[in-house]
């Protein structure tokens, strides 16, 4: 009887492994995608604070010497011509007021003065652009302004007669405003910093909504009108309602000697008010003295100087 001898197969362990892992790949091949782990909310890179705002005025002459009166310089200018189409007087290296004369040509609103739009500085432009991007909003790309520094606009609530123009803008080296750091600082000035800039808005309570959920800003202290910068500035914009403001501009400058500034005004024969007011900052049980003087320029707009508290 014949018997025959059956082969047994033999597999190697590591064969064994190998399979068991390509049987491993393909299964979670078959399977459906593990959804995606939600990303932490992305915070709002840090502004340095407020660089500009700009107003048009009727004569950009008259407005220069008016600001040198009160110990502020033009810095530099941009002409067509001889005509000056745009003067930058400077409050300190960081800080400017742009002034624009009023055009017959263009939209209606060119030939009157008043606010233009506010400007803030970032230290690095991009990071910021996204982050807007990120929150559904539509700023213009950054680029290369005429003074040498980089900016980006975009639209804002809707102010006195169209929608806010919101500048952000970051310094570069070699452009006018870094060529001109430590210049045109004179003694005199009757303020140190701009630390807060009134917009007038059409709807107060929207806007408030747009800059708290939109910009990052957050409520400051004791006055739901102010609103607190990103970043560690403390400077603050103030949402106000159209009436009585207007079109006109309204700035606070803080100064580290009121009685300098006021003798600096009365020396220049420029008329003002001075006042105290009682804040209580967000602690009823410590409430701050505040003293403040207040003038007008040439074309009816603000300026609030008060002491540092």
């Amino acid at each position: 009887m014949t018997h025959r001898k059956t082969a047994s197969i033999r597999i190697a362990p590591h064969c064994v492994a190998l399979l068991a892992l390509a049987a491993g790949i393909a299964a979670s091949a078959a399977q459906p995608p593990a959804a995606a782990q939600a990303q932490p909310a992305t915070q709002i890179p840090p502004l340095n604070g407020i660089a500009h705002i700009a107003i048009r005025v009727q004569d950009i002459a008259a407005s220069v010497a008016f600001y040198h009166k009160l110990g502020f310089d033009q810095a530099f200018a941009m002409t067509k011509g001889d005509v000056v189409t745009q003067s930058f007087i400077k409050l300190n290296d960081r800080q400017f007021i742009e002034l624009y004369p009023t055009a017959a040509e263009g939209p209606p609103q060119n030939a009157k003065p008043g606010f233009l739009h506010l400007c803030f500085e970032g230290a690095d432009l991009n990071p910021v652009h996204d982050y807007y991007v990120a929150e559904g909003l539509t700023p213009n790309p950054v680029r290369k302004a005429g003074a040498g520094n980089m900016l980006f606009t975009m639209k804002g609530p809707q102010q006195f007669s169209e929608p806010q123009n919101i500048e952000y803008t970051q310094y570069m080296p070699g452009s006018l405003h870094s060529k001109d750091f430590g210049q045109h600082l004179g003694p005199d000035r009757v303020g140190d910093r701009m630390t807060v800039v009134a917009l007038a808005m059409q709807d107060p309570a929207s806007a408030r909504t747009f800059y708290l959920a939109k910009l990052g800003f957050t409520p400051a202290p004791g006055n739901p009108a102010r609103l607190i910068l990103p970043g560690t500035s403390g400077q603050q914009v103030e949402i106000v309602p159209i009436d009585p403001l207007g079109a006109r501009s309204s700035i606070i400058l803080e100064s580290s000697n009121l009685d300098k500034s006021a003798a600096q005004l009365t020396r220049q024969l420029v008329a003002f008010k001075r006042a105290s007011t009682v804040t209580t900052n967000g602690s009823p049980a410590h409430p701050i003295t505040i003293d403040m003087i207040s003038v007008t320029d040439p074309d009816g707009n603000i300026i609030r100087i008060q002491s540092q508290p």
